[in-house]
C-alpha cells in the first residue's frame, strides 16, 4: 500500500529494538516504502537521533506520551518520511513498576499532514510476546489510520 502510494515510512523504536523495521522490510521490494529507521533504546539516543528533549525524558520518562510524540515527529523529520512510527515500554521481565508496570507500551504515530496519534496499551506475555504484540499493534494502526 506504501509503495502505490509513493509514501515512505520510518520507526522510532525503544523497547521492540527494531522488529517494527524487521516486520517492514521482510516483504521484497520494501525499499520502495523503507529507507530507514532507528533504533533509540537509551534515552541519549532518543535525545541525539530524534530530537527528544531532557526536559520531556526527565519529567515524563521514555515509557510516556509526550516521549513518544517526540519521538515519532523527530524519526518523521530525520528520514524525511510520511509516516513515522514511535515506540516506548516495557516489555520485562524487569523494569516494571506500579504506574508503568510490565507490558505497558506507548506508540505514536505522525505523518507529513501534521496528524499525530498516540495511544498506550498494555500487553500481557513474555518479553517476546509483549514486543511482538507491539510491533504487530503499531502496524496495524497504520493501515487503519494512515493508509
Amino acid at each position: 500500500m506504501l509503495a502505490s502510494r509513493h509514501q515512505w515510512i520510518t520507526c522510532a523504536e525503544s523497547c521492540t529494538g527494531g522488529l517494527v523495521a524487521a516486520y517492514l522490510t521482510e516483504i521484497s521490494g520494501s525499499s520502495a516504502y523503507f529507507d530507514r529507521g532507528f533504533v533509540t533504546y537509551s534515552n541519549q539516543a532518543k535525545h541525539e537521533l530524534l530530537g527528544v528533549k531532557w526536559l520531556t525524558l526527565h519529567q515524563w520518562g521514555a515509557v510516556s506520551e509526550q516521549t513518544v510524540r517526540e519521538m515519532a515527529c523527530g524519526a518523521l523529520s530525520a528520514a524525511r518520511a510520511d509516516i513515522s512510527i514511535s515506540i516506548s515500554g516495557i516489555a520485562g521481565p524487569d523494569g516494571g513498576t506500579e504506574d508503568k508496570p510490565v507490558g505497558t507500551v506507548w506508540f505514536g504515530w505522525a505523518n507529513r499532514n501534521g496528524q499525530v496519534l498516540t495511544k498506550k496499551r498494555r500487553f500481557l506475555g513474555d518479553r517476546h510476546q509483549v514486543r511482538q504484540q507491539a510491533a504487530n499493534y503499531a502496524l496495524t494502526v497504520v493501515l487503519e489510520k494512515f493508509l
